[in-house]
């Protein structure tokens, strides 16, 4: 028997609401341990003008369909929001959820969503130095906030950047997400625990995410031999939970 988590990340785009809510009511039955919607405005694939929802109108009706998973946003575009804002959106998420949210959280990159939707694009060390800045803020705004997080609200930030984006996992995260194959996120990790031991942080309290497509799954154990803690099944309209199970099966 593992401690492997096991999750997935529904793509709300090519879909409606009713198919989404069927997709994480079930999975949520299926007892896997997280799901996830991503943070765009526009799909990422396919038909650039399919239909597509936003994520935290989805999280919450998300944080009262389900009863055993964390549910986030893999992840949320720190650029969309005054942190202040997202740390009060988070910290009801997690009433509404009974202290089982997690706040995902990344400087951003689909220049589609910041033209249409009036955000100013800038350039990538831009958007990390806004994604640095903000963190504390959103720490010290759900510290503030009455009444507080029921739960212990943790804090993911998906990216791979081993300057800057693994040196802020280190200094403020209680996760990280990343992607495979197994040899990319082995050396991505093995950067992280340097920035860890840098900063005065023990490697093992920051839990490795890692989002891997359905026909995946069964790459598993390269994954977890290189230190995954959580394996994140990504999947559009029709919602593949069949990969999903199969991958709690494996890992059980």
């Amino acid at each position: 028997m593992t401690n492997i988590k096991v999750g997935v990340q529904l793509h709300p785009q090519a879909t409606s609401v009713a198919s989404l809510r069927a997709a994480w009511k079930a999975a949520d039955a299926q007892e896997v341990d997280s799901i996830w919607v991503w943070d765009h405005f526009y799909p990422l694939y396919g038909d650039p003008e399919a239909a597509h929802f936003e994520a935290y109108t989805l999280l919450s009706a998300m944080a009262v369909d389900t009863s055993h998973a964390r549910i986030g946003a893999l992840v949320t575009c720190n650029s969309y929001r005054n942190p202040e804002l997202l740390a009060d959106m988070s910290r009801t998420l997690d009433h509404l959820r009974g202290g089982r949210f997690t706040l995902g959280i990344g400087a951003g990159w689909f220049e589609r969503d910041y033209q249409e939707y009036g955000y100013d694009f800038g350039t990538a060390p831009g958007r990390l130095k806004d994604l640095a800045a903000a963190l504390p803020r959103i720490k010290d705004r759900l510290g503030k906030l009455t009444p507080g997080p029921v739960g212990p609200l943790p804090i993911l930030i998906g990216g791979s950047g081993e300057k800057v984006t693994l040196r802020l996992v280190a200094e403020h995260a209680d996760g990280w997400n990343t992607f495979g194959p197994a040899a990319n996120f082995a050396a991505k990790s093995k950067v992280l625990d340097e920035w860890c031991e840098k900063v005065g942080r023990d490697p093992k309290a920051v839990e490795r995410t890692v989002a891997i497509n359905p026909g995946d799954v069964d790459q598993w154990e390269g994954l977890v031999e290189a230190g995954a803690d959580h394996l994140i099944v990504m999947t559009g309209d029709p919602f593949d939970l069949d990969a999903v199970a199969r991958l709690q099966a494996a890992v059980a």
